[in-house]
């Protein structure tokens, strides 16, 4: 049987081309940054590029309603707005190395594109 042909200079080529995009991709996700408010504009959250909390407020207004759980949800809910729109950035970074039907609610952001296109690799489609 024998042994399929490779290029070894071309296949070199492709994955010095994926370091590349993926170093461009990381320098892109340290730029996003997503900042989303509370109904009720009592709590900011500012998110960075893979969902980290970046800064928070708390307007003064807060200390007016001893609802602790309400202010801790509130909080939660906000940062976790916050987070969905960073991870929208991050989808539309990613997307051009998704498959074509990729959608965001389908897709693990932080590894899909990846995995995605070292499968192209692997099948050969680079």
């Amino acid at each position: 049987m024998a042994q399929p042909m490779f290029d070894a200079a071309a296949r070199k080529a492709g994955y010095e081309r994926l370091r590349d995009d993926l170093l461009e991709i990381r320098d892109k996700i340290a730029e996003i940054e997503a900042t989303a408010d509370s109904p009720d504009g009592l709590v900011s959250a500012t998110v960075a590029g893979r969902g980290e909390l970046s800064e928070m407020h708390l307007d003064p207004r807060i200390y007016r309603s001893p609802d602790s759980k309400a202010l801790a949800q509130s909080i939660v809910d906000t940062i976790r707005d916050a987070v969905a729109q960073s991870q929208e950035q991050l989808f539309e970074i990613t997307r051009q190395y998704l498959p074509p039907a990729a959608k965001l609610e389908d897709t693990d952001v932080h590894t899909g594109p990846f995995l995605h296109q070292l499968d192209r690799k692997i099948n050969g489609e680079f």
